[in-house]
C-alpha cells in the first residue's frame, strides 16, 4: 500500500519532507562526539499503548535519505495493524551516530501517523453499518498532506481530493464572488476542455435545488442542521454523490450517518489527532527473542 500510494510526485514530496526534517535537526554534535561512525547500535521500536500503527516504511526512507545504502530494518508489524501495548513493531541496526540522529525524526512520523490512523478508526467505527464512507479534508499539516491521507487509509477512512487539481470544489467564497451557483458552474466548465470532477458546496435547500439542476458529481451539505440535511438529501438524485461536512465530531457523526449521505468529511481526523505513544530503545547488542 505504501509504495502504491507514494509514487512519482508524491514520492518526491515525501523525500523533500524527510530531508527538511533531518535538516531542521542539524548535526548531532553530541552523538558525533561520543561514537565513532563504525560503532553499531541496535534499535527496537515498541508500542507503549494499544494502537494502530502507521508509517513504518518511513524508517528505511529516513535512513536512505541519510545516505545509508542498504538500511538494516526488520518490520515486525504492517501499517494498519492493531498492536497491543509492549509490542515490538520494528528492529533497526546501524551506525550509532546515524541511528541517534534519525531516532526523533522516525519517531515523530510514526507517532503522528499512528495517531491519525487511530482518530480515523474511531470515526469509521462510529458509522459502522450505515454504508457511509468517512472522508478526510485538506485541513492537514502543511507538507504532511500525503502522509496524513495515507494514515487515514490505514485507519479505514477514505481520501477526499488530495489537491486543488484533483477535484474542483465551488465553495461559498467562489459562489459569492461569481454571483450564483449556476454562474460559477458554467464558468469552471467552460474553462477546461476536460473539466475535472466538480463538487458544489450548498448552505440552503435552495442552493441544493440549484446545484441538482446542474448535475455536478457531488453536492456538499455544509454545516446544515440534521433536519435540514435530511430534507436536502431527499432532493439529491442517486446519480449525484452527497457529502455532509462542517463541525463533524464523534458525538454527531452517527446521527448524520443515519441520514445515509454518500460521504461524511471531517478535518478532525487529521488536524486534531492525538499522537500515539511509541518508543525507540537503543542498545549495543541485539534484543533477544522472547
Amino acid at each position: 500500500m505504501f509504495s502504491l500510494f507514494f509514487r512519482d510526485d508524491r514520492l518526491d514530496l515525501l523525500h523533500r519532507l524527510v530531508d527538511l526534517a533531518l535538516e531542521e535537526d542539524g548535526r548531532d554534535l553530541t552523538s558525533e562526539a561520543l561514537f565513532e561512525p563504525a560503532s553499531i547500535l541496535h534499535a527496537s521500536i515498541v508500542s507503549k499503548q494499544d494502537t494502530l500503527v502507521a508509517g513504518l516504511p518511513l524508517i528505511a526512507i529516513v535512513l536512505e535519505r541519510m545516505h545509508v545504502l542498504k538500511p538494516c530494518v526488520t518490520l515486525l508489524a504492517a501499517d494498519g495493524d492493531a498492536v497491543e501495548r509492549g509490542r515490538e513493531v520494528a528492529r533497526i541496526q546501524g551506525s550509532a551516530p546515524i541511528l541517534l540522529k534519525a531516532e526523533r525524526v522516525i519517531m515523530n512520523f510514526i507517532c503522528h501517523l499512528s495517531g491519525v490512523a487511530n482518530a480515523t478508526s474511531r470515526f469509521v467505527q462510529a458509522v459502522e453499518g450505515t454504508g457511509v464512507r468517512v472522508l478526510d479534508t485538506r485541513k492537514t499539516t502543511p507538507g504532511h498532506r500525503y502522509l496524513e491521507k495515507y494514515a487515514v487509509r490505514m485507519g479505514g477512512g477514505h481520501n477526499h481530493r488530495a489537491n486543488l487539481e484533483e477535484m474542483l470544489m465551488l465553495k461559498d467564497n467562489h459562489i459569492d464572488q461569481a454571483g450564483s451557483i449556476t454562474t460559477a458552474v458554467h464558468r469552471v466548465r467552460a474553462a477546461y476542455d476536460v473539466c475535472p470532477p466538480l463538487e458544489v458546496e450548498c448552505r440552503t435547500l435552495a442552493h441544493v435545488l440549484e446545484a441538482v439542476s446542474l448535475s455536478p458529481q457531488r453536492i456538499m451539505l455544509d454545516n446544515m442542521p440534521v433536519q435540514t440535511a435530511a430534507e436536502a438529501l431527499r432532493l439529491i438524485p442517486p446519480h449525484i454523490e452527497s457529502e455532509i461536512s462542517g463541525n463533524v465530531t464523534l458525538a454527531t457523526i452517527r446521527a448524520l450517518a443515519e441520514l445515509r449521505p454518500t460521504y461524511i468529511s471531517t478535518g478532525a481526523i487529521t488536524h486534531s489527532a492525538t499522537v500515539a505513544d511509541f518508543s525507540m530503545r537503543l542498545t549495543q547488542s541485539p534484543r533477544e527473542e522472547a
